[in-house]
């Protein structure tokens, strides 16, 4: 069993607070990692 934070999700809460400037919402889309990536691909590129 792997423990700690993925790199989907650190990714994720970079580009959300980049985006956002909220470490609330960074911490939300932390939680949904690389669905969050792939929702700001395709609707923020």
């Amino acid at each position: 069993m792997k423990e700690g934070i993925s790199f989907g999700s650190v990714l994720a809460i970079v580009m959300s607070y980049a985006k956002w400037h909220s470490i609330w919402w960074a911490i939300l889309h932390g939680m949904f990692s690389w669905f969050y990536v792939i929702y700001f691909a395709i609707n923020y590129n």
